[in-house]
């Protein structure tokens, strides 16, 4: 009797491994690939930020008034909020707020440079 038990035991944990391991092996859905298109365009946004606050560009803070050095310190904030944001995103909604954050730092950094009189990029 003891053996016809353990016997039966084998067989199902044989029988859920092979279903966990085929559940694994299934392409993926298109929510996935919503989560990682919304990944993609939040990182984009993040580095494009970054980029604004990049080092070339402290030549032409170094000069700044009073408003423009608040928009500046604004905007290094989002950025620091949507990399967080960014690190910990796993759902669409998620990437959303990183992407708004990085979009907010974005608008202070225009600010920034239409009060010191720097072209703003498109």
């Amino acid at each position: 009797m003891g053996y016809v038990v353990l016997a039966l035991l084998l067989i199902a944990g044989a029988a859920f491994a092979v279903a966990a391991q085929r559940r694994s092996h299934r392409p993926r859905n298109r929510s996935d690939v919503s989560d990682l298109d919304a990944e993609v365009e939040a990182s984009g946004w993040v580095l494009r930020l970054g980029a604004s606050l990049s080092v070339p560009e402290a030549r032409i803070w170094s000069g700044a008034g009073e408003p423009a050095t608040r928009a500046l310190t604004a905007a290094a904030e989002c950025h620091r909020t949507a990399t967080t944001h960014l690190a910990e995103a796993h759902t669409p909604a998620e990437y959303a707020e990183a992407t708004r954050m990085a979009k907010e730092g974005l608008a202070h950094v225009a600010t920034a440079r239409a009060a010191l009189g720097v072209a703003v990029a498109a």
